[in-house]
């Protein structure tokens, strides 16, 4: 059985501690809890202190949580927020569109699949939760990229991989795609990823206007285009689809 590494659990001993009852803690009282020597519980608030976790007042030299736990928590609380309001739309997406809707949202420099709905047939599927998809090349991504500033700066510091002959690596070619995806307010992704796919995407909006995901469908892409270009019924399932789970979210004008 693997061995518990003790400066992680004496560091969250820390957090749990300072999480309740008396808010502001003092060295000596964070030690003496925990039931530690002085310079042991120095050094891990000192760690903790510097990655954000852990802050310090100036004044008493009183120790309380800091902001980067606000962070970590709200985007873990966003996240599931998003996936809660975007459930009954999506399966209403997947059964107006015939295809497979995914949510995502932006991830260590890829899109993270947050929820996944099947093609509503009788096909063999893999469900995608967890998965993880590249920023450059997907619907997904695109709309990422073109409305949250993050996303935008990560997907032009990453290697633009190109999967296909379809791939758009190149900077200008590439902010060429993410302004029409403003434009449009939609993203499409035609065989760009993978051979014969194609996805259509649109993105999602919190009570801020900020952009806290995107939605979209994905399937052959003799299903989702005409002529070589999305089926316009579709985009407008996928742009409707967005619009209810950010109105949901609680954003105003979609």
């Amino acid at each position: 059985m693997a061995r518990n590494i003790q400066s992680l659990e004496r560091a969250a001993a820390m957090l749990r501690l300072l999480s309740g009852g008396e808010r502001r803690l003092g060295l000596s009282d964070i030690a003496s809890s925990l039931d530690l020597a002085k310079g042991t519980a120095h050094g891990i608030l000192r760690t903790l202190q510097h990655e954000g976790f852990v802050e310090q007042d100036e004044a008493s030299g009183r120790y309380q949580l800091g902001a980067e736990l606000l962070r970590l928590g709200t985007t873990y609380l966003d996240v599931h927020e998003l996936r809660a309001r975007a459930l009954v739309w999506t399966d209403d997406l997947a059964r107006s569109s015939g295809e497979s809707v995914y949510l995502g949202v932006l991830h260590q420099q890829g899109v993270l699949i947050v929820h996944h709905v099947f093609r509503p047939d009788d096909s063999r599927q893999v469900l995608e939760i967890g998965a993880m998809q590249p920023l450059h090349s997907t619907a997904l991504g695109k709309v990422l990229s073109a409305y949250d500033p993050v996303a935008h700066s990560e997907a032009l510091d990453s290697s633009r991989k190109a999967f296909t002959d379809r791939t758009v690596c190149a900077p200008e070619e590439f902010e060429h795609v993410l302004d029409l995806t403003r434009a449009r307010g939609y993203a499409a992704d035609l065989e760009e990823t993978w051979e014969g796919v194609a996805s259509i995407a649109a993105p999602i909006h919190d009570r801020r206007r900020m952009p806290v995901g995107a939605v979209g469908i994905a399937g052959a892409v003799e299903r989702l285009c005409r002529d070589g270009e999305p089926r316009p019924e579709l985009v407008a399932a996928v742009r409707d689809c967005a619009r209810a789970v950010s109105r949901d979210l609680g954003a105003a004008r979609f």
